[in-house]
């Protein structure tokens, strides 16, 4: 069995697999509020792949501009520098129509019941209603939310919630899943049930994940690769680790294991330091 392997700074191999998603030293600048407020890099000469079929987890410090590499590899957020290339073509203006994204909140509108709500992406992108429906329905099953789609989302516990979400987003079919810490407002018991239901689905067609989360453990559990990003402001990924974990894995027994506690000490010996750096700077 391999080990994992460090690099600083993260450059990947020309002649590796097909790249869903690569950032060119992308830079993202915001203004300040207010007449003398000063502007503020989130992401600065950032550098990063995510392969073709490649389950990837980005960790860092809270605040450290996670959420805005996601954004950007979104379509939602333009980079003042450097670029975003989508499956080898450049991302110039407008969203990342390969891509899916799945946010924080649940992304479900109240007046749709569970049906309507993962049909609706097909309904915005031309498909006939029917048939959209029909699409739903198969979603509904594969989610195991079969026999809940007439209910509505406040009728719906937070990890059917959750669940319609998946469905919503892959119904689509996208090639790309934007994931923001989707399972950090859930239980423990339910987010590993998520987690397992989450790496169940990819399996089935190895679509490509950028997955953001604080959880280490959940990070290492789900992903072929970890990106380490440095404390903000200015962040950049400083190190990544290649997370050589049997498949299919579940997530409760994986974290036993002695393979999973050398990568969570050999990732947190990095991570802590970032994580250190930022308490310290919020602090002031």
């Amino acid at each position: 069995m391999s080990t994992a392997t460090c690099s600083i700074p993260l450059e990947r191999a020309q002649t590796g697999p097909r790249e869903a998603l690569r950032f060119d030293n992308v830079t993202c600048t915001f203004a300040g509020n207010g007449k003398h407020a000063q502007t503020y890099t989130a992401v600065s000469g950032g550098n990063l792949t995510i392969g073709d079929g490649e389950f990837v987890s980005i960790v860092g410090p809270t605040g450290c501009g996670k959420s805005t590499l996601l954004n950007v590899a979104a379509g939602l957020t333009r980079p003042s520098s450097g670029s975003l290339s989508v499956f080898g073509e450049k991302l110039t203006n407008g969203l990342n129509r390969q891509a899916a994204y799945l946010f924080q909140v649940d992304a479900l509108m109240p007046w749709k019941t569970t049906e309507e709500n993962i049909a609706m992406g097909l309904i915005f992108r031309g498909t006939p209603r029917e048939e959209a429906l029909s699409v739903a329905q198969q979603w509904l099953v594969r989610v195991g939310l079969d026999g809940h789609g007439k209910k509505y989302p406040h009728q719906l516990s937070g990890g059917m919630r959750k669940r319609a979400g998946l469905a919503q987003a892959l119904a689509l079919n996208p090639r790309i899943i934007l994931m923001d810490e989707p399972f950090s407002a859930l239980d423990i018991q339910t987010r590993h049930l998520m987690e397992n239901e989450l790496l169940q689905l990819w399996s089935y067609d190895r679509k490509s994940v950028m997955f953001v989360t604080h959880d280490l453990e959940e990070a290492i559990s789900l992903s072929d690769r970890v990106i380490v990003l440095s404390a903000g402001p200015g962040t950049r990924p400083i190190a990544e680790f290649e997370i050589d974990l049997e498949r299919p894995r579940e997530m409760s027994e994986i974290r036993m294991t002695q393979r999973f506690l050398q990568l969570h000490t050999q990732i947190w010996d990095v991570l802590r330091g970032e994580v250190l750096k930022s308490y310290a700077r919020n602090r002031v």
